[in-house]
């Protein structure tokens, strides 16, 4: 009888998982955890409870702030997914390599996508088109759920055409942020670059994401003062984390300034600063 009881005691969990419709492969996939690896700028590796490797706006490799042992793109380990949030060299910078190196889909903006695709930088079965709305689910259903939303930005793609050796200008599409929903539902929105816009709030109230990966810098987006008031007033995630400042000298916002304008009044998200090459784990 008591062999029995012990045998009822594993079996009851797995019978409630198939009562709810979820299988026991399915809840293996939520029971890790979130790990966010930022490398400089907006360059941000998000490995899921699920094991899915996805990496955000891969500038790395002439990055000034990635460490020198990212800048050997292997490094990163394997990659699943890479996202883009709009055509700027320090945003796709080593987008192309990444995706050659691991065969991993490149998303962005739907015009980039063109682009590259008609430039010939990637082929086409790398460039999976999209556009803002969504959820797109490159895992299946119950996998990663990634959404693209709006950034007050630009977009545009340099590219040096080999036969001139010149720089040109091609189209980048519209900059977006993405909203990732994790298996276990911890979402992240990373903003890419983005300027203050007021459908933030409506962005916040419709997919309110628990992280929010936001650019402080100054001068190409959002200063510490701008990117406070927005996630305190409008987004209001539990958390922040400031990336997109200190690569030059315009870009001078700091996280000090950032946590200072943020403020510590009730239900205020509370900011996360790491180091380029640093983890933080949900």
């Amino acid at each position: 009888m008591r062999l029995f009881r012990s045998a009822l005691a594993l079996v009851r969990p797995l019978l409630l998982l198939a009562a709810l419709g979820v299988s026991a492969a399915a809840s293996a996939q939520t029971a890790g955890k979130t790990e966010i690896l930022w490398l400089g700028q907006s360059a941000t590796r998000i490995t899921t409870p699920g094991g899915k490797v996805i990496v955000i706006d891969p500038w790395l490799t002439t990055n000034p702030k990635t460490p020198a042992a990212f800048k050997d793109l292997a490094a990163l380990g394997k990659v699943d997914l890479i996202l883009v949030t709009h055509a700027h060299f320090d945003h796709f910078g080593d987008a192309p390599a990444l995706a050659q190196m691991h065969k991993a889909p490149v998303y962005g903006p739907y015009g980039l996508s063109q682009s590259v695709a008609l430039l010939g930088i990637l082929p086409n079965e790398l460039l999976p088109r999209s556009g803002k709305g969504g959820p797109l689910t490159p895992f299946g259903p119950a996998g990663v759920k990634i959404t693209a939303v709006h950034a007050e930005h630009s977009s545009e793609l340099t590219w040096k055409n080999p036969a001139t050796n010149k720089d040109e200008m091609h189209v980048g599409g519209e900059p977006i942020g993405f909203v990732v929903e994790m298996e276990n539902g911890f979402k992240i929105w990373h903003m890419g670059d983005t300027a203050v816009f007021g459908d933030m709030r409506l962005i916040g109230d419709m997919y309110r994401p628990d992280l929010v990966l936001v650019p402080i810098g100054g001068h190409f987006t959002m200063n510490a003062r701008e990117a406070a008031m927005a996630v305190r007033d409008m987004i209001k995630p539990r958390f922040a984390l400031p990336i997109h400042y200190g690569a030059s000298p315009q870009m001078a916002g700091t996280p000090a300034e950032f946590n200072a304008a943020l403020g510590t009044a009730a239900g205020t998200a509370r900011m996360l600063v790491v180091d380029p090459g640093q983890k933080v784990e949900f």
